[in-house]
């Protein structure tokens, strides 16, 4: 499994200065392979007998003018050019595969990073040695036994950050005391409602931090752009978005291994995130939360622990269907929290009921004891499923 720890760098002023020296280089040759690769694709739909764009073309290229036309590339190591461009072609794959937009130039000051392969950097313990710059403190050890693969160099704020990928065969175990399957709705108000009746209120680190942030920006606004004061307004806003960042990472990243701890099998919907922050009235609430990470987050940590995960249909009716009688209803709005079934009578929390929902279609979709997978309604999940009791299937279900 390919996994990534981000460390924090404790670099002096000199290696600081090299950092953004590296991480501008890397975004020149970024830019440059874009111009010219559409320069290229453009001569050669003009000409069809020219050979089309590619990033090893582009890195030749760039290595037969450098010392020429760039020589200050030279001072700060060759992989941040050359990863940059690499990068750039696996960002043209995935437009033409259909999974992401059209590649845009990089602007300074956003996202400034630089990549380093394997062979050009050495990790030891709470340090790092960097080509042409030597030994740089780090606040941690690698928390991932394994083959190191990469380290990405990146700044958030006005602090430096290191990446390293390792590819890891680690799993971890799961406490005696496991308790099986459970379900989870994820909303707004709270951050999720468990199937065992747990209430989980997410931080809201943006709604707490909202006046300070307005504040900040109507301050920027009355400076002189690229002033000293504007410089320093500016560097606080940065530091106030990544507290927030850090916040909401934080107690997701908690709430997920406490999960992927206690349960083996768990169900969440495939929610259409895109299209909630399209609502104008929630779309602040929504972003807040974060949902989209908390999916992610959580399947990687269940693959570690030998778990599931088991996404529901973005259209499975969790809220509006009976955890008793299995009936439903036409319609829920969203300002009903509380429902009474016109079947059975029962009376609803409305997050607590779809989650019972949601833990029953995950059991109901658990591998059977002799290995074949159920016939559940939802996609195929990611991880290969554990074995889980008939018993247990049959019991949830009910």
């Amino acid at each position: 499994m390919i996994l990534s720890h981000k460390i924090a760098l404790d670099p002096n002023n000199t290696q600081r200065t090299y950092f953004a020296r590296a991480a501008g280089t890397a975004r020149f040759a970024y830019n440059w392979a874009l111009a010219q690769w559409q320069e290229q694709y453009q001569a050669c739909q003009d000409n069809p007998l020219l050979a089309k764009p590619s990033e090893g073309a582009l890195r030749r290229q760039l290595n037969a003018i450098k010392r020429e036309q760039f020589p200050w590339m030279l001072e700060v190591t060759k992989c941040a050019p050359q990863q940059a461009i690499m990068q750039l072609g696996e960002a043209f794959e995935n437009f033409f595969a259909g999974r992401a937009k059209y590649p845009r130039f990089h602007k300074k000051g956003l996202n400034d990073s630089f990549a380093l392969d394997n062979g050009h950097f050495v990790l030891d313990g709470s340090r790092i040695r960097l080509p042409h710059l030597g030994w740089v403190r780090i606040r941690e050890t690698l928390r991932f036994p394994g083959k190191i693969v990469s380290a990405t160099i990146s700044r958030t704020a006005d602090r430096w950050f290191v990446a390293v990928v390792v590819d890891t065969d680690q799993t971890l175990t799961r406490p005696a005391e496991n308790q099986g399957v459970v379900g989870v709705d994820l909303g707004v108000t709270r951050l999720a409602t468990l199937s065992n009746g747990e209430q989980v209120i997410g931080p809201k680190a943006h709604k707490a931090e909202l006046k300070r942030m307005e504040r900040l920006n109507r301050s920027l606004s009355r400076k002189v752009k690229f002033s000293r004061n504007w410089r320093k307004t500016k560097a606080k806003l940065a530091r106030l978005h990544a507290r927030i960042a850090n916040v909401r990472l934080d107690a997701m990243h908690q709430f997920t291994s406490d999960l992927a701890r206690r349960f083996h099998t768990i169900g969440i919907e495939d929610l259409n995130v895109r299209g909630m922050v399209q609502n104008r009235c929630v779309a602040r609430a929504v972003s807040d939360m974060s949902l989209f990470e908390f999916r992610r987050q959580l399947e990687y940590k269940t693959a570690l622990r030998g778990g599931r995960v088991v996404v529901a249909d973005r259209w499975y009716p969790s809220s509006k269907t009976c955890s008793q009688c299995d009936h439903k209803i036409d319609s829920l709005p969203l300002s009903l929290r509380h429902w009474d079934c016109p079947a059975c009578g029962a009376r609803h929390d409305r997050d607590l009921n779809a989650a019972i929902n949601l833990a029953n279609y995950a059991a109901s979709s658990a591998v059977s004891a002799c290995g074949e997978e159920g016939a559940g309604a939802g996609r195929k999940v990611r991880v290969k499923p554990a074995s889980v009791k008939q018993e247990l299937s049959a019991k949830l279900a009910a």
